[in-house]
């Protein structure tokens, strides 16, 4: 049985009558951070805009349980801290008054690459410590308070309506939980915010419609988080905010380590290529030890465990190249992981969707649905495509990743090489390559003449002697380490 779902007017009252001016509506599919990125920017030109998701989520503050990814790290890069301030006024002062920890992306990250600590300057890269249940339940709140915006929680997406002539979106199937009934929500727009799984390749085909090109890389990555809390009196982190020594071709290990909500620790370490972390304690504390920087594990001597670690694994990155497609039905639009899954490591995903939301914003004018193509091809431009390039280039570095080592590909690590280890010499260098990682800047903030040539000079002597020292500091007397460790240095 199929029941369609009534459109009210302002004063919720059904719109029956004929001739009378039927409420706009937008549906989004997916309730994550990209589904209310969108909703936001939609609910400023739409009469009424509908979340559908399959979790309860209104309130939330923890795990999903339909989003396994949401146990592991995400973090939000400078830009997407941006741009959430932009789509929600005032927010980032609430998680500072809430006291979310807060750092400085290049004076207040302890970087390693190729093993090799870069120089720490103050650049004005903001970004918040504070796990991904968290952060959404922030930004729902801020949606929550939109009059014109409702949720359907636990409900399953069955699929999109099409008109007639199968030219334009008319709505979604949708079946609350544990029920029969189906339901339709029509619509004015579709916004497809279901993630990785997301079927509208499917739907596409269904419809007579060509199914995007996939780009694929296997990377089989494999990630393990857990949280901990320093011992009193544990000073260990000296300051920093964050300590992540980044996986390279010799060690394809790393780990992304920072202060989170709550005075926890949060460490997701990481392993390509079938080299994966263990999940049992002491397994994980000797995979801690073996990373490229020993940083982390000897923070974590000094700290409790306050739950089980927890893996999760990403095969392959993937990318929708819906900007590539001449047809596309009128109504319906992909945003996010729909259509595009980057390395994890590189934490651009939340970032990127709030550019999709900032893009479906820009097509939002003179009243009309966006142009579905226009839109694919303006996000490629906005962001999409250079995210998509780093990924790839740097995924290559590995030399077992399959994939083609273009001429261009193998100049970009090479000089991404160099990059690096100028950075353990000149904190200059430092800044321009966050810049660039944290999407403030693109690509070319380490590609002018002057950079190039500082690049090239400051490298040419190798990483610095300070880079290759091991980070120590005092242990408070007193005060025993969680775990023993014989192999350390006393001061550490």
């Amino acid at each position: 049985m199929t029941t369609e779902f009534p459109r009210y007017d302002n004063e919720n009252k059904e719109v029956t009558a004929m001739g009378q001016d039927v409420p706009t509506r937008a549906v989004v599919l997916g309730g994550s951070i990209a589904g209310l990125f969108a909703a936001k920017v939609l609910a400023d030109a739409y009469d009424e805009v509908h979340i559908v998701d399959r979790d309860k989520i209104v309130g939330l503050k923890g795990p999903r349980k339909h989003c396994p990814q949401t146990y592991q790290a995400n973090g939000l890069l400078t830009r997407g801290v941006q741009i959430m301030e932009e789509l929600f006024p005032g927010i980032k002062q609430q998680l500072l008054d809430d006291d979310i920890p807060t750092g400085d992306v290049s004076g207040e990250v302890r970087w390693y690459f190729q093993g090799n600590r870069l120089k720490q300057v103050h650049g004005d890269l903001f970004s918040f410590g504070i796990v991904r249940p968290l952060l959404e339940y922030y930004i729902r709140e801020r949606v929550q308070l939109l009059p014109n915006v409702k949720f359907f929680e636990e409900y399953d997406i069955l699929g999109i309506t099409a008109s007639a002539d199968r030219s334009r979106i008319t709505g979604a199937r949708i079946q609350a939980r544990g029920k029969k009934e189906e339901t339709v929500l029509d619509a004015d727009l579709v916004v497809d915010a279901t993630g990785r799984g997301s079927r509208t390749p499917v739907w596409l085909e269904q419809l007579g419609y060509a199914k995007p090109e996939e780009e694929r890389k296997k990377i089989d990555l494999a990630y393990v988080t857990q949280h901990f809390k320093l011992r009193p009196g544990v000073n260990a982190m000296q300051g920093d905010h964050a300590i992540n020594p980044v996986g390279h071709a010799g060690l394809p290990r790393g780990a992304v380590f920072f202060r989170v909500d709550g005075g926890r620790l949060e460490v997701t370490t990481y392993g390509i290529l079938g080299d994966h972390p263990p999940t049992d304690q002491a397994g994980l504390y000797e995979w801690l030890k073996s990373l490229p920087a020993r940083d982390v594990y000897d923070v974590l001597r000094w700290a409790d465990p306050v739950d089980e670690p927890v893996k999760f694994k990403f095969p392959t990155t993937l990318r929708r190249n819906y900007h590539k497609l001449t047809r596309f039905p009128d109504n319906l639009l992909v945003t996010g992981d729909a259509i595009t899954c980057f390395n994890p490591v590189y934490a651009q995903g939340m970032t990127i969707a709030g550019v999709c939301a900032q893009t479906i914003r820009q097509h939002l004018h003179s009243g009309a649905a966006p142009d579905p193509l226009d839109y694919f091809r303006d996000l490629a431009k906005n962001g999409v495509d250079a995210a998509w390039d780093m990924t790839n280039v740097m995924d290559l570095a590995y030399p077992k990743v399959p994939g083609n080592r273009t001429f261009r590909v193998r100049m970009q690590n090479a000089f991404l090489k160099r990059v690096q280890i100028a950075a353990t010499h000149d904190a200059k260098v430092t800044l321009a390559y966050m810049k660039a990682a944290t999407m403030v800047a693109g690509p070319e903030v380490l590609m002018n003449p002057a950079m190039i040539l500082r690049v090239l000079w400051k490298s040419a002597r190798g990483p610095s002697k300070e880079s290759r020292q091991p980070f120590t500091w005092e242990a408070p007397a007193g005060i025993e380490p969680v775990v023993q460790d014989t192999d350390l240095p006393k001061a550490a």
